[in-house]
C-alpha cells in the first residue's frame, strides 16, 4: 500500500531506519500523506489541491495554514528554527475521517496518531523542503532526492 511505502521512505528521512526509534514517525505520515493521496471524502480533495494527487505535501501544508498554524508551517519550509505544533492543533487542522483513517492504519487512537504527527510533522516538512519551498514532482521522488 502507498502508505507503508511512504512510511519507509519518511522513516528513511528521519533517521529512523526500518526498525529504529524514528520508523513510528515516519509510519505515520506515511498513513497520513497516503490517506491524503488516496482520496475518500472531505478533506482529501482539498489537501490534494495544493500539490496534486501525488504529492499532497502542499496540500496538508494548506490545510494547517487555514487552520490557524500558518506560523509553525512557515517554518518548517523556511530554513530557520522550527516552530512545533501539538496534538491538540493537529486534530483541529485535519479532517476527523482523515485522521481516524490514520489512526486505524497505525493501530492507534486518533489522539495518539496526532500526536505523533505532530512531533513527526515539522522534521519532516523541514527535510521535504531544503530550498525553502515546496518542491515539485511526485512524494516518493522528493523523499527519494533528499536522502543523504
Amino acid at each position: 500500500m502507498a502508505g507503508n511505502d511512504l512510511g519507509g521512505l519518511l522513516g528513511g528521512l528521519l533517521g529512523g531506519g526500518q526498525g529504529g526509534g524514528g520508523g513510528g514517525g515516519g509510519n505515520i505520515l506515511g498513513a497520513l500523506l497516503g490517506a491524503l493521496m488516496g482520496g475518500g471524502a472531505g478533506g482529501a480533495g482539498g489537501a490534494q489541491a495544493g500539490g496534486g494527487a501525488n504529492n499532497p505535501l502542499g496540500g496538508l501544508l494548506d490545510m494547517l495554514t487555514k487552520s490557524g498554524l500558518a506560523d509553525q508551517a512557515q517554518s518548517w519550509i523556511g530554513t530557520g528554527q522550527n516552530q512545533s505544533v501539538s496534538g491538540a492543533q493537529i486534530s483541529e487542522a485535519l479532517p476527523d475521517e482523515t485522521l481516524q483513517k490514520v489512526a486505524a492504519q497505525a493501530g492507534v487512537s486518533p489522539e495518539q496518531a496526532a500526536d505523533q504527527i505532530a512531533q513527526a510533522l515539522p522534521q519532516a516538512v523541514d527535510k521535504l523542503t531544503p530550498g525553502g519551498e515546496i518542491p515539485s514532482g511526485s512524494l516518493e521522488d522528493i523523499i527519494r532526492q533528499q536522502k543523504l
